[in-house]
């Protein structure tokens, strides 16, 4: 019965005020999907930490590498396994580092975008932006389903916040 009572009041707002909804709801939505890689990187770091206290990245390397069915003496895993072996203490904290100040971004990016924020905005409009070209040579290079999901997504992203921002710039010219 609430359900109905839901899709009863829907109906009865206004034009306006569905549209902003709408904007409402996408733009948690965007929130979520930042979080989420917020979480993905802090959970990496949290993971590149704990290889600086056990000192055995080869084989942690060379474990989720068997665990893929990923063949050792293949090119990807020689590359992956060389990187591992070069990566020293101190560049492993330089990652968890990089890693803590992106996770930091995207947390606050999406506590803005959750709670509506015009500076949330522009802050995914230009983060994601920044992307966007190595994400089209990476797709360039090799074209995967990985790649090409990454860089739909993002540039969706990207184009619902310039969307935004020029409706907003439009509609109200000295608030933007």
């Amino acid at each position: 019965m609430n359900l109905n009572m839901d899709v009863f009041r829907h109906r009865r707002r206004t034009a306006p005020e569905r549209r902003e909804l709408h904007r409402l709801e996408a733009i948690r939505a965007i929130a979520t999907v930042e979080f989420a890689k917020g979480v993905i990187v802090l959970l990496l770091a949290f993971g590149v930490l704990s290889l600086v206290r056990n000192g055995n990245l080869w084989d942690f390397v060379e474990g989720i590498l068997d665990f893929l069915h990923i063949d050792l003496d293949g090119r990807f895993a020689q590359r992956f396994l060389e990187l591992a072996d070069r990566l020293s203490d101190t560049k492993l904290w330089v990652l968890a580092v990089y890693a803590g100040c992106y996770c930091a971004l995207r947390f606050t990016e999406s506590y803005g975008l959750w709670k509506a924020r015009v500076w949330a905005e522009w802050v995914a409009l230009v983060s994601g932006a920044i992307y966007l070209p190595f994400e089209i040579y990476e797709l360039f290079r090799r074209i995967t389903i990985i790649r090409a999901s990454v860089l739909i997504v993002n540039l969706g992203i990207v184009l619902y916040m310039l969307y935004l921002r020029t409706m907003a710039r439009t509609e109200h010219p000295l608030v933007s």
